[in-house]
């Protein structure tokens, strides 16, 4: 079953301002290869850590939505610690996805009752 997720990636870009974009499109890739359905992509910038992490001060933070199988989530927490330049991730599930068919019977039998 398919859920949605959300993947907040701290990735260190120090010295490396004009390659953001590159970075973002090149793990949004790695996500699509693993099996995930990138919805969105929310780029929330550079913040500053409130404690350095591995003496950095700041990091680009990039907030990915994306509906995925759980094995294929697992893959990709895998596949981006290897990563030199994903210092942190975090993954949030917010629930499965429904199909349109039986969110369209929802929705019928939620207006019927009304």
């Amino acid at each position: 079953m398919k859920n949605r997720y959300e993947i907040l990636l701290a990735l260190n870009v120090a010295g490396k301002e004009e390659t953001n974009k590159d970075l973002i499109e090149r793990l949004e890739k790695t996500l699509t290869a693993e099996g995930a359905n990138v919805e969105q992509v929310q780029r929330l910038e550079r913040r500053e850590f409130s404690y350095p992490h591995d003496k950095l001060k700041s990091a680009y933070f990039v907030n990915y939505v994306v509906t995925a199988e759980s094995t294929a989530i697992a893959k990709i927490r895998t596949k981006l610690t290897l990563d030199e330049e994903v210092v942190l991730q975090n993954y949030l599930r917010k629930g499965a996805v429904k199909s349109v068919g039986k969110a369209r019977k929802a929705a019928k039998k939620t207006a019927k009752a009304a």
